[in-house]
């Protein structure tokens, strides 16, 4: 679990790390629970129901690390610092979120750099992970396990989530599996704390420690409003200060991931700064929080759905954001092509408008050898054919690339696998990952059917 360098005299100089050290909350609330079957007040009725979708994550690898010269580099001259491999193993926790399928949602950087990922289940059974995919600026990465009789954990509308309402934390901290802990919802919506490159955090007072990271934060439904993922911890130790990942974020990254192979931003084309009481006084404006609209670039999403500079956008599909920092986490965790609603106060009067987000700078298309190695070094897009029928567009082929090699050129349309019709890339990724053994691919050239061997 991450902490976070607070630039606040109050906090004091804290350190930035990639594990929780947290000592027990001062205090902790004390929850209203539900019955057991002798009369007692207890969480453990809905425990029982979601601490199998909990896991615990155990990676290996070896990461690229500098060393000082030592005594010999300096008798030949070496003065530089030298680059080393240095294995690592690391302990982490886990979120099941599709039983059929095997997925599972943690933190990215609990995996990066893993070579081995081993998830290991309440009831004991361990199994051999692969990484589907990830965003590091979001913190967010998914797996995939192959195995039977898997509990998924309910998803929460997060949007929802009140300051006020309680909180249970599941995890595995220092490796002591199935830990559970609870607290409150402290705050909502916190961003520019400068932990992740797009921030949006669930503020809770929930205890988590070392290896809690990419674990569950749930309501007293037992549905998962947040995946933890950090804390402030000035000295080292707890002051009930610890931040997840709302659930409504990670499953649009989750979404982007499984549909095209990687996470595509949206982007909305301003430039602003956040509402504060001088800004709100010397505009005249209504309200006191939101993100002002200082100017519109051209030829983008912004611009194209009428926004102003002078607008003030105050919520992002009817929840209410308080800075633009927090705007730009929620724009751009929305995937490139999301319809949204933003709430805008214009010359004193709240309006609605509706803006479809363009694609950041990153590709527009998903590298193939994400979906299967023979497929490498083509890029596909969801598209149609000149016949009108959705399929797979194969936008580039490089040369010699096994893509290539197979028979692929670029401008052809995939609309079938294993006489599966594929409409688009998520489809093929399905039949993909289900077969074992060869796949024959149906493409579209022109006004021309034929058939490619995948082996």
């Amino acid at each position: 679990m991450r902490t976070m360098k607070s630039r606040s005299k109050l906090l004091g100089a804290l350190a930035l790390s990639t594990a929780l050290l947290v000592t027990p909350a001062l205090s902790q609330a004390q929850l209203p629970a539900a019955m057991t079957n002798q009369g007692l007040p207890s969480l453990a009725p809905m425990l029982e129901k979601v601490t199998p979708a909990v896991v615990s994550i155990n990676v290996a690898g070896s990461k690229t690390v500098q060393t000082r010269p030592n005594f010999q580099d300096y008798l030949f001259g070496r003065r530089a610092p030298r680059q080393q491999e240095q294995p690592f193993q690391g302990l982490g926790s886990g979120v099941i979120i599709d039983a059929d399928d095997g997925y599972v949602v943690t933190n990215y950087h609990v995996i990066d750099e893993a070579d081995e990922i081993v998830i290991t289940l309440k009831d004991g059974r361990e199994f051999a992970a692969k990484k589907v995919g990830g965003d590091k600026q979001s913190d967010i990465a998914l797996l995939q396990i192959k195995a039977k009789n898997l509990v998924a954990v309910k998803l929460a509308d997060s949007d929802k989530t009140k300051v006020g309402d309680f909180t249970v934390a599941i995890g595995n901290p220092f490796g002591l599996t199935q830990t559970v802990t609870s607290g409150i919802v402290s705050a909502l919506g916190r961003a520019g704390l400068n932990i992740e490159g797009y921030e949006d955090f669930i503020q809770t007072d929930a205890a988590v420690n070392s290896g809690n990271s990419g674990g569950a934060l749930v309501n007293l439904r037992g549905e998962l409003i947040g995946i933890n993922t950090a804390i402030i911890a000035p000295n080292g130790g707890n002051v009930g200060i610890a931040f997840a990942i709302p659930s409504n974020m990670m499953k649009s990254l989750v979404n982007q991931i499984l549909d095209f192979g990687e996470v595509r931003r949206g982007v909305l084309g301003i430039r602003g700064n956040a509402v504060n009481s001088d800004l709100a006084e010397s505009m005249n404006l209504p309200v006191s929080q939101g993100a002002f609209v200082s100017s519109v670039i051209e030829d983008t999403a912004a611009e194209k759905a009428g926004l102003n500079p002078g607008d003030v956008i105050i919520s992002v599909n009817g929840t209410k954001i308080k800075s633009f920092n927090e705007l730009r986490s929620k724009i751009g965790t929305l995937g490139a092509g999301a319809e949204v609603d933003l709430g805008v106060i214009r010359d004193g009067d709240e309006i609605t408008v509706k803006v479809i987000l363009q694609g950041a700078d990153s590709p527009s298309n998903v590298k193939s050898e994400t979906l299967m190695p023979q497929l490498a070094g083509a890029n596909l897009s969801n598209g149609e054919s000149r016949s009108g029928l959705k399929g797979i567009v194969v936008d580039e082929v490089q040369e010699r690339s096994p893509a290539a090699l197979l028979g692929l050129e670029n401008g052809d349309v995939i609309v079938g696998a294993n006489r599966i019709k594929v409409d688009t890339v998520k489809d093929l990724k399905n039949v993909l990952d289900n077969t074992n053994g060869t796949v024959v691919l149906n493409i579209q050239r022109g006004k021309t059917s034929l058939y490619l061997i995948l082996r």
